[in-house]
């Protein structure tokens, strides 16, 4: 299968190798900054992936870490270079959002949970652009919110690229009712769910009102898979901006809220029979 060489992951990828590389060698953050002349913040910058790496600091870290291996070295070498590219999306002045959208590029699997909105990759252009105009009147002007649905509009081509992304979302029956835009949005929201969730790479479910309280009712999340080449990532969006969740017993509590989440579900075909249900009561 080919991968998908988002810059974003490659410099994760890469900051999980150099982490591995100095556990290794029983170095901390502060010792490997004494030795590459540098602050503590650049390396765990580096290892975290928020920063790229040089190649000359792939050089001197392979030295610190005794690499001698030529094909390990270049195989860094590579990453630490294809980190440095652009992506489609850093020419949008997303901010910190343009870390999301690079994972999301690079994932194989992506799980929405959504208690309020539909979620972005499933969003028409005219529910996004009523989402912009329920915003704070001066957060978007209409060319920005032109150009943010162009970016909404780009990243949904993960779902119909030769190696499609595989998304499963489970939202709360809330975003089924909440009119977003007028009757007329909506409805055409809604078919659009309807055939969205016909795709084999597709999956939705919905929480009806009648299960109740859940453990996920006053949050949103979405969790990101990439194979092989990185562990999962959580990401969580705010008012305040946006967090990666990233260790491991963190990541594994949101599991096993998700897998809770699964079970109080309506399957997915009894998910598009409320869709299409609520949606007929629009038209």
């Amino acid at each position: 299968m080919p991968e998908v060489r988002s810059p974003t992951l490659r410099r994760r990828e890469l900051g999980a190798r150099l982490r591995a590389l100095r556990l290794e060698q029983g170095l901390t953050v502060d010792q490997v900054a004494e030795l590459l002349l540098c602050s503590p913040s650049k390396v765990s910058r580096m290892e975290t992936g928020q920063r790229g790496a040089t190649q000359r600091d792939i050089r001197d870290l392979c030295k610190i870490y005794g690499v001698t291996q030529e094909t390990q070295v270049a195989s860094m070498m590579e990453l630490a270079k294809e980190g440095k590219q652009q992506g489609w999306w850093q020419s949008y002045d997303l901010d910190l959002f343009s870390t999301y959208v690079g994972l999301e590029q690079a994932a194989t699997w992506l799980c929405y949970y959504q208690s309020s909105i539909v979620p972005g990759l499933l969003q028409t252009p005219e529910y996004a652009r009523a989402m912009h105009q329920g915003s704070l009147p001066a957060e978007f002007t209409p060319e920005r919110a032109d150009a943010l649905i162009e970016v909404r509009l780009r990243r949904q081509q993960v779902l119909t690229r030769d190696q499609p992304l595989r998304l499963e979302a489970i939202i709360d029956e809330a975003v089924l009712h909440r009119v977003v835009g007028g009757r007329a949005v909506m409805a055409a929201q809604l078919q659009h769910l309807v055939e969205a969730g016909s795709m084999p790479n597709v999956t939705l479910r919905a929480i009806p009102f009648g299960v109740g309280a859940h453990p996920a009712m006053d949050s949103m999340f979405n969790i990101l898979e990439f194979g092989a080449v990185a562990p999962r990532v959580v990401y969580v969006e705010g008012l305040m901006g946006w967090l990666f969740i990233e260790k491991e017993r963190d990541v594994a509590r949101y599991e096993q809220v998700l897998e809770h989440l699964r079970e109080i579900a309506l399957d997915p075909k009894e998910t598009i029979d409320l869709i299409s249900k609520i949606g007929a009561q629009y038209n």
